[in-house]
């Protein structure tokens, strides 16, 4: 899709509902199917991507979009009523309920009052943070893919390369992990990696010779990931006209960063549909939980679907480790790094890194946008 015919609708819309700004990212057109305030966007575009990479029906995709809404909305009131007992949550879609891991059993009425189900579990998800930040102490070889906290097994889990386990690299590092608090070991024959690309065209920002995507508008710029380009670093658009610069990064330990815009670049409340989906509206950034399905725009493969498989994990890259990633079954590839991932209309996070291809599949990790926003004390650019 080019932008030179998509550039005046998108001014022309955006205007009229008065809700650009003098500064912001590539333009975008705002032809979204806009839903009511507070329930999840089913246009068909979206509908068909869910049935193409989730496997649901028009019917199914509604409901569990409708499921996912309202268990985001119980897991903050039943996190609230578990308090210090908290043991993480979970979304299950084949009940379409969100479980709460509880570490009192006093709670457990207070919890399922507030709409969720509970499973009484031994360690609260306070301590399997700090065992986690224990973990991420830790040098992992190359052999060891990845770490996170699993609230349904009441855990942490190790990810580790098929037939590396038992090398003495990887012995080590399990059993210092071990020592760190109580841990699974999972086997894996991918290893992630990151998603930039060498300059190859499309619809991307460019630093240097290195093409990404654009994430998520905030006040004065957007978001992106930090592997992209480092602080100082200038960014131009699709057109090659310059956009603006890199004003904060961090990579690896973390991977994002925002860019400021100017040069006749404003922001917009808007995730790119590629023409497989309206493009989305953005209305907030409230945070899906584990097993909710989850969308993925970025410059190379466009509009892809998929899951929400863990959050709070450390990805190993060969650059070095990252941490507080949460991992899906969206499929990437090369140039989609610091694309949006969205839930609905809410923003989640920035694209990072993972393994496959939208051809054989794969698994992605973004680095959730609510920590970038108060990382830099930015404001996310909302409908």
């Amino acid at each position: 899709m080019r932008r030179t015919k998509v550039f005046s609708a998108a001014l022309s819309v955006l205007l009229a509902a008065g809700i650009w700004t003098t500064a912001g990212l590539i333009p975008a057109s705002a032809t979204d199917e806009a839903a009511p305030a507070g329930k999840a966007p089913a246009s068909g575009g979206l509908l068909s991507a869910m049935h193409r990479d989730l496997g649901l029906s028009g019917d199914e995709a509604k409901a569990r979009l409708k499921a996912e809404k309202k268990a985001t909305a119980v897991e903050r009131e039943a996190r609230r009523a578990a308090g210090s007992s908290y043991g993480g949550s979970w979304f299950t879609p084949e009940t379409g309920r969100l479980t709460v891991a509880l570490t009192s059993r006093s709670k457990a009425e207070d919890v399922r009052a507030a709409g969720a189900e509970v499973k009484i579990v031994k360690r609260s998800a306070k301590q399997l943070d700090a065992a986690k930040k224990r973990l991420d102490a830790l040098d992992a070889p190359r052999s060891v893919t990845g770490w996170h906290v699993d609230p349904k097994s009441n855990q942490l889990v190790v990810e580790i390369l098929a037939g590396q386990q038992h090398k003495a690299a990887a012995s080590d590092f399990l059993a210092k992990a071990r020592r760190t608090g109580p841990l699974g070991v999972k086997t894996t024959t991918h290893r992630p990696s990151t998603f930039a690309a060498g300059t190859v065209g499309g619809d991307p920002y460019y630093t240097g010779n290195v093409r990404c995507s654009i994430g998520f508008s905030v006040q004065g710029g957007f978001v992106t990931a930090g592997h992209c380009g480092g602080a100082g670093a200038a960014v131009s658009g699709w057109d090659k006209s310059h956009i603006g610069t890199f004003q904060g990064s961090s990579f690896p330990g973390n991977d994002y960063a925002w860019v400021s815009v100017g040069s006749g670049w404003w922001t917009v409340p808007v995730v790119l549909g590629w023409g497989t989906v309206s493009d989305q509206l953005v209305r907030g950034s409230a945070e899906a939980p584990v097993g909710a399905s989850i969308c993925r725009s970025g410059s190379t493969s466009h509009w892809h679907c998929g899951n929400v498989l863990a959050k709070n994990e450390t990805v190993n890259y060969s650059q070095g480790a990252v941490h507080e990633m949460t991992k899906t079954s969206v499929c990437a590839e090369p140039g989609d790094s610091g694309g949006s991932f969205i839930s609905g209309d809410q923003a989640q996070g920035v694209t990072s890194g993972g393994w496959g291809n939208c051809g054989s599949g794969g698994e992605t990790w973004y680095q959730p946008i609510n920590e970038i926003l108060a990382r830099y004390g930015l404001t996310l650019h909302t409908a």
